[in-house]
């Protein structure tokens, strides 16, 4: 089972990774008031980010269904 990436429901099946730095554009605010990215359709949160802006980000953490990334650029 092991190595099986497809049917181990914990897998983490981000299309990107923690520590991973991307382009992005801010479409959309959270509830707390984080930016809203998507990357391959994989929402991210960006901490201090408005709708409209284009950053670089550097992933912080990833979840199953999201990740956390912070602005470097």
């Amino acid at each position: 089972m092991f190595g099986d990436n497809y049917n181990n429901d914990r897998d983490n099946s981000a299309p990107i990774k923690e520590g991973g730095e991307y382009d992005v554009k801010i479409e959309d605010t959270g509830r707390d008031g984080d930016g809203i990215a998507r990357i391959e359709g994989f929402v991210v949160f960006v901490s201090g980010a408005k709708v409209g802006d284009e950053v670089k980000i550097r992933v912080n953490s990833t979840r199953r269904n999201f990740a956390f990334a912070e602005i470097i650029e």
